[in-house]
């Protein structure tokens, strides 16, 4: 397969204007796969800014229907190169082929969603009601909208950005992580075959200081960023200290999975071993700390034990069908994973499976279980963003809530019972903005994603995600003049 590594601008592949370059390596054997992916300049992002602002003046008029169109031919053409995206992105990620074509499917699955939601966001109308006053607001696009993805699953992402700003009529500008960019950038010819006008989507690659100039750009009116809690921080000061551009921020989590005395089983471990490790547990939303009523407490964790042991061996190659974990995305994280594991053993905490370095080529890391990790402890409180679980146990409703809220994030939260009553009594006092019963969290086009407290603010996916696309305009028209 040709790799592209350029710059997607104004519906043009073109070089970094500073010759800058990136190299990208498989995680699976540390191999260079190319080191010809182009970084983006200030000038290449002014440029793909003007193009957006360019392109933003007709295709803000372009008909609903118009618009719906090209959206779903797009996603036909999506579809049709589906296994193209899912190995660049297995080849750049690591991420096991399986799911990779299950995040190039998401981004079709967005893309056909907001079509339909194209001439569906009205406007509302009030009668006159003695002031003589007929009241009407309008919902409008914001212009050029901006997005930065998370190196953890670029194509669900880019759909939950992209999608609804254009359906919407606004332009986009996107980066994709240094660490995976390849399936971003072959997005371009996509675009383009579909029809979206020149400026209209626009692809950029490169690090950090590329993310920050979308920032602080003035040029752009919204930005949605999808990374770390120290990242986001920045995004949100450099879009103040600019133009004070809209933000959205999804920044992570330290999850609870809570199973009750009442709660099947079987059901609870599977998705507590593995459900939780799929991509690595490379995921915001992992529930990493789990919590086990002490009355079925060791039947449970026996279970549960087994049911690790058995994924220890099932690390393999990304390529290969058949494999369910693969590495981690780059010698760094593996790195910072196992920092995390050794810690745990220095510190005295229990390891009931893994703990262990692979001695293999590529950065493969061992799923490993921590029993009863103090309550200060790193691995209880830290995100760690790797196949870590710790398992702690709970007497009342009362205390294993009050577990589960003590921390600074709050994105999502599972909840194991067999009592709906409980379990929605429970629901509503967690502080998450994604909530699963008897099952891991997994995303919906139809509901919205994003998190309370630190875990950042906004909505993405869903119908709630064309509000963060559109703002509001009141107009009063007096009926007597």
């Amino acid at each position: 397969m040709t790799i592209e590594t350029r710059l997607f601008i104004n519906n043009e592949y073109v070089p970094s204007s500073s010759g800058e370059t990136i190299p990208v390596f498989n995680p699976a054997n540390d191999n260079l796969v190319t080191d010809q992916v182009q970084v983006a300049s200030k000038e290449d992002v002014d440029k793909a800014v003007a193009a957006a602002a360019a392109a933003f003046k007709t295709w803000r008029c372009t008909p609903s229907a118009e618009r719906a169109a090209i959206m779903l031919k797009y996603a036909d053409l999506l579809e049709q190169h589906a296994e193209e995206i899912a190995q660049l992105e297995s080849t750049d990620m690591g991420m096991p082929i399986m799911f990779t074509r299950m995040m190039a499917a998401s981004q079709a699955a967005s893309f056909r969603y907001y079509a339909g939601l194209t001439d569906k966001v009205h406007g509302e109308t009030f009668n006159e009601d003695g002031d003589g006053l007929f009241k009407m607001i309008t919902y409008e696009p914001l212009g050029v909208c901006a997005g930065i993805s998370a190196w953890n699953g670029t194509q669900l992402s880019i759909g939950w950005k992209i999608a609804p700003a254009v359906a919407m009529g606004n332009t986009f500008v996107h980066k994709s992580s240094e660490r995976s960019p390849l399936s971003a950038i072959y997005l371009g010819k996509l675009v383009k075959e579909a029809g979206f006008p020149p400026g209209v989507i626009n692809l950029l690659s490169g690090g950090g200081a590329t993310g920050a100039l979308l920032a602080s750009h003035m040029g752009i009116a919204k930005i949605a960023f999808t990374g770390s809690k120290a990242a986001g921080r920045k995004v949100q000061v450099a879009a103040a200290q600019s133009n004070l551009k809209h933000v959205t921020l999804e920044l992570g989590g330290k999850s609870a999975s809570i199973v009750f005395e009442d709660a099947n089983i079987e059901n609870a471990i599977k998705h507590n071993s593995q459900n939780f490790l799929i991509n690595n547990s490379q995921a915001c939303s992992a529930a990493s700390r789990l919590f086990v009523h002490e009355s079925i407490a060791p039947t449970f964790i026996d279970g549960l034990k087994q049911a690790w042991m058995g994924l220890t061996h099932a690390l393999g190659e990304p390529a290969d069908d058949k494999t369910f974990l693969g590495p981690m995305v780059d010698k760094a994280q593996a790195e910072r994973v196992n920092e995390y594991i050794a810690g745990a053993k220095a510190d005295g905490i229990e390891v009931l499976v893994g703990g262990e370095e692979q001695k293999r080529a590529g950065h493969y890391v061992t799923p490993t279980l921590l029993l009863n990790p103090g309550l200060e402890s790193r691995v209880y409180k830290e995100e760690i963003f790797g196949p870590v679980l710790v398992v702690r146990t709970f007497k009342t409703e009362e205390e294993v809530i009050e577990l589960a809220n003590d921390t600074s994030y709050g994105l999502s939260g599972i909840v194991f019972t067999s009592d709906i009553a409980r379990a929605l009594r429970v629901a509503s006092k967690l502080e998450v903005g994604t909530l699963s019963i008897n099952s891991a969290h997994w995303p919906s086009k139809f509901t919205s994603w994003g998190g309370f407290k630190q875990s950042g603010y906004g909505r993405e996916s869903g119908l709630e995600a064309v509000k963060e696309y559109v703002q509001s305009k009141s107009i009063h028209v007096a009926l007597k003049v």
